[in-house]
């Protein structure tokens, strides 16, 4: 929680928060709720659900409401929001707005998984409260109670999607849902795209442009540094899949692939080796595509969703999911 009258600060991790020196957390950005419901501007409705009581985490359902008028099955997309592992949520009005709009673009049920937040819940946490989402999600393929799923949804059309903090942990549960493809849980759960929207990782050898802006990488070296103490630092497997250790890309469960990257984002160095490293694997049989918006920077479409950018990824996005099998 915020703590403003304390005026020491022990810790500060621009642009998202600080800590005190009693251990609070004052969070400067994310923090806004906007409450589920009919969105009037896209008719798409939205309802909070609990997905794990033991650790609390939730989820923010989503449905063109329509649905139940036509009785087609829908893909469904399971979604993690970004902010670096240690801001926002599903109901952050900013990412609220942009599955309301991405629902009506591409005619899906879509699942905002409210994974735990760092520094309060370290990494893997969110990794593990991401996995129970789709364990949950899942198990309606088989039996399950939230009707919205049992009634509306195709489980041979299931993807992933994340944007910044959120892609990676998208790229993890692709290749945890490839070990994991015999269970029970996941016989009748298919999953043939992931999608990869400006993904947060790094490493402690700059690449790129990275070497040219030593004060934005500062930045991002910082935000590790909090979500995730490692010795290893920012060649930590979690958010360097490149190095010798990490899981091979082999192991990506998803046969197609799009990558999003911005023009003007320090991150966008990795997202464009990330879509070489799977064009480049032979052990990996699916499709690869890159997708580069010029001019901008990173979550842009979140931030201006009216900018005519935002509305062609948007498009792109939704003819990723609806042109695959």
């Amino acid at each position: 929680m915020d703590s403003p009258s304390n005026p020491e600060i022990s810790m500060e991790v621009p642009p998202y928060l600080r800590i005190h020196s009693d251990g609070t957390v004052e969070r400067l950005a994310g923090t806004q709720v906007a409450p589920p419901g009919l969105d009037p501007e896209t008719n798409v409705l939205s309802k909070d659900i609990l997905i794990q009581p033991q650790t609390s985490v939730t989820a923010r359902l989503y449905r063109p409401n329509n649905t139940n008028h036509n009785h087609t099955k829908l893909p469904l997309l399971i979604y993690f929001h970004g902010g670096a592992f240690c801001i926002s949520s599903p109901a952050d009005p900013l990412y609220h707005n942009s599955l309301n709009r991405l629902v009506s673009e591409a005619n899906v049920v879509a699942l905002s998984v409210n994974y735990r937040l760092a520094p309060e819940h370290p990494l893997p946490a969110a990794y593990h409260d991401s996995w129970d989402a789709i364990q949950w999600a899942a198990s309606h393929s088989f039996e399950g109670h939230e009707t919205w799923l049992k009634e509306s949804v195709d489980f041979d059309r299931v993807f992933l999607a994340g944007d910044s903090a959120g892609a990676n942990i998208a790229h993890f549960m692709a290749i945890k849902l490839h070990h994991s493809s015999g269970s029970s849980n996941m016989k009748f759960f298919k999953i043939p795209g992931l999608i990869m929207i400006h993904p947060y990782f790094w490493g402690k050898e700059p690449i790129g442009v990275e070497a040219t802006d030593p004060e934005r990488k500062k930045m991002v070296d910082k935000w590790w540094e909090l979500v995730c103490p490692s010795e290893k630092g920012n060649d930590d497997p979690l958010i360097n899949p490149f190095v010798e250790e990490a899981p091979g890309f082999e192991s990506v469960v998803c046969n197609n692939v799009l990558v999003i990257v911005a023009e003007r984002d320090i991150l966008k160095e990795r997202g464009k080796l990330y879509h070489k490293t799977l064009v480049n694997n032979d052990a990996w049989k699916g499709k690869a595509e890159l997708y580069e918006a010029e001019g901008e920077d990173h979550d842009f479409h979140i931030f201006n969703p009216d900018s005519d950018n935002a509305k062609s990824l948007l498009k792109r996005i939704a003819a990723f999911i609806n042109n695959q099998d």
